[in-house]
């Protein structure tokens, strides 16, 4: 009698072990990483220089669409944008072949970046599509613990950096190009980037 009550008790026992030890391993696993790519938008309407919201050329289209086809089979769980037209038709081919809605941070103010960083961080451990402006970039990322970089030149749209944040601190950075070169860079880029 006495075997089987341990055979009876025993297996609930051994049963309830290997769920503590499995979740005791879930809790010390390793935080997944959260991928961030960041991309300027596309090349943009220069016909009327008072308009403060222009829309994108058909280069800055086309360029929307070269991003949609390098980053449809990267994951991607979330797109964000500003609310400016430029941004977000560059955004739209990518969040719709992936069926996303793109989540708005309205840019302007010093508090952009840090919004922008929060957003993204309460995807974490997603991978995350970040479209913005050539000032504004540099700033989100020093916002994720990256390195502090120069703002893009007026004439730099091709450039995306790749941003890889997991614990501990600092994120891996990199940065790439995509779509079509850039034009050689003029001297108010040469002037601005020697800062």
């Amino acid at each position: 009698m006495r075997d089987r009550a341990r055979e009876f008790y025993g297996l609930p026992c051994i049963a309830a072990l290997v769920v503590i030890a499995a979740c005791a391993t879930a809790r010390t696993a390793t935080p997944a990483v959260t991928t961030v790519y960041l991309v300027r938008h596309g090349e943009k309407s220069l016909e009327n220089p008072k308009d403060p919201d222009p829309e994108l050329t058909s280069a800055g289209r086309a360029r929307a669409v070269a991003l949609a086809a390098m980053l449809a089979n990267s994951g991607v769980t979330n797109v964000i944008s500003t609310q400016w037209k430029r941004t977000v038709e560059t955004a739209r081919p990518l969040a719709t072949v992936l069926g996303l809605t793109t989540e708005i941070v309205p840019s302007g103010g010093a508090a952009f970046a840090d919004s922008t960083a929060a957003a993204i961080m309460r995807h974490r451990g997603g991978t995350i599509v970040v479209v913005g402006h050539s000032n504004s970039l540099a700033a989100v990322i020093a916002a994720l613990g990256g390195p502090r970089f120069p703002d893009l030149c007026d004439s730099e749209y091709s450039t995306i950096f790749i941003m890889r944040i997991s614990a501990p601190p600092p994120p891996s950075i990199i940065r790439q190009h995509y779509g079509t070169a850039d034009p050689a860079p003029d001297s108010a880029c040469a002037a601005m980037r020697g800062r």
